[in-house]
């Protein structure tokens, strides 16, 4: 009954297309699939009796308390105006040179995504703060529009990011479910420690390939990037003062968290908490920090990790038919049936995931299809921490593919009438095709992913 699970599959994604919410959608079409089977003698009714202890499980996980931990640390820095300090201040430190706001909104946007991790308040920040700044400035609206895209991004890779702590959660058990299938009975696991240090160096390749193709630009297509002409000279110690208080805070709060759980000192959950309670201190410092601000804060960041936390249960249900149909079975015949191997097998999974990124968010894949090729691809011998930052980088790449890109949809959301949907799309092709090199470029070298994690774990 292989095909009762492709069909399975099929309706969810084509559900999911309709509107439908990831949660319900998840967890009513298994349950709507499990009757059908039921009654078709096709399905073991005991599959089902997992559901209570699966809930329970994901309750319980100490590695998902940090979700909504980095949730409130992240929505707190949106409130404190970190993104408009850094802008302003590296903005004058930058924009004197020809592309030099270009390169500040790639720097604050690497700034916020080791701060904040969170994409969508990430780009519609920047598209609101800086957008309007860089069209003034005489900044050739792909040009404008392509940069914020791709730095807004930056979330999906650069630690701590809400995707990389989901899918430590999901990878450590595809994990030690492939070293079972293999007959290791005493498995290894994969922390999302581990996957934050390998997508750390990663994710710093990527920043350097962005500004290194903005600093071309500038030189090639002046035009496109004309330096700021200030009126009056800066004063370059208030200057330097100025840079310094504005980068000290995120600075620390970035080595607090990072800091402390590349060097083992607090797990993530540990440590986003010591990062929510800086977010806080660092919004009070700023005059943001009221009854009022923390009330909102507090119901945003309920809305995300409740939304999380029903897809995981949705997700876990879903599997549980899923695999009450055989479908892992016919997803690792698949896979080891394909030409090429174990590469045939990491290209087609890669494609498939990079198309469904289109339609679908990187929450749904992380649950829905990570858990259904993780366990396969694993047994096949590759390396968890190198698995997991490919898949990040792939649905970073999905985020600013035209035409469904969600980056795009977030910065066309709050883009001025004046900047076409098409600059849009021009102006995120060449940081696609950089995305694209940095898959490939992490391919041909995983050590690039698990240099740092072999020498701190």
């Amino acid at each position: 009954m292989g095909w009762m699970a492709l069909l399975l599959f099929g309706t969810v994604v084509v559900v999911l297309l309709a509107g439908f919410p990831v949660a319900f959608t998840l967890g009513g079409t298994a349950l709507a699939y499990a009757v059908i089977g039921l009654g078709m003698g096709a399905f073991d009714i005991s599959y089902l009796d997992a559901i209570p202890s699966r809930i329970f499980g994901v309750m319980s996980n100490q590695t998902l308390v940090a979700v909504p931990l980095f949730v409130f640390m992240g929505v707190m820095l949106e409130r404190s105006r970190l993104a408009e300090n850094l802008l302003d201040t590296l903005s004058a430190l930058f924009g004197r040179l020809r592309g030099g706001l270009a390169i500040a909104v790639t720097l604050v946007g690497m700034l916020l995504a080791a701060s904040t991790g969170i994409v969508g308040a990430t780009v519609v920040t920047m598209g609101l703060l800086s957008l309007p700044s860089m069209l003034k400035r005489g900044y050739a609206p792909s040009v404008s529009s392509g940069t914020i895209c791709a730095a807004g991004t930056l979330g999906q890779i650069i630690p701590p990011s809400i995707i990389l702590v989901l899918l430590g959660d999901v990878l450590s058990s595809a994990y030690q479910q492939a070293q079972l299938n293999q007959g290791i009975y005493s498995p290894e696991t994969v922390s999302v420690g581990e996957l934050f240090a390998g997508a750390l160096l990663p994710g710093l390749m990527l920043v350097g390939l962005y500004l290194s193709w903005l600093l071309l630009l500038a030189v090639f297509r002046p035009s496109w990037m004309p330096p700021h002409v200030a009126g009056d000279p800066t004063d370059q110690t208030a200057l330097a003062t100025r840079v310094l208080k504005a980068l000290i805070p995120p600075l620390f709060l970035i080595l607090a968290v990072l800091g402390s759980i590349v060097a083992g000192i607090a797990t993530p959950t540990e440590a986003a908490a010591v990062g929510s309670v800086g977010a806080m201190i660092l919004a009070a410092s700023q005059g943001h920090l009221n009854l009022e601000c923390l009330k909102e804060v507090v119901h945003r960041t309920a809305r995300v990790s409740s939304m999380v936390f029903l897809i995981l249960v949705g997700a876990s249900i879903f599997s549980l038919v899923f695999r009450g149909f055989g479908g892992d079975e016919l997803v690792r015949h698949l896979l080891s049936s394909l030409p090429g191997g174990v590469v045939g097998a990491v290209l087609v999974v890669m494609l498939v995931m990079f198309l469904l990124g289109f339609v679908l968010d990187f929450i749904e894949i992380t649950f829905v299809v990570v858990p259904i090729v993780g366990p396969v691809l694993l047994s096949m011998g590759l390396d968890p921490v190198w698995l997991g930052v490919m898949i990040a980088i792939n649905l970073q790449t999905s985020f600013l593919t035209p035409p469904f890109g969600f980056s795009l949809f977030y910065l066309r959301g709050v883009a001025p009438p004046e900047v076409a949907t098409t600059d849009i799309y021009k102006g995120v092709i060449p940081f696609v095709v950089i995305q694209l090199l940095a898959l490939a470029l992490l391919a041909a070298w995983p050590s690039l992913a698990t240099w740092l994690p072999d020498r701190v774990y």
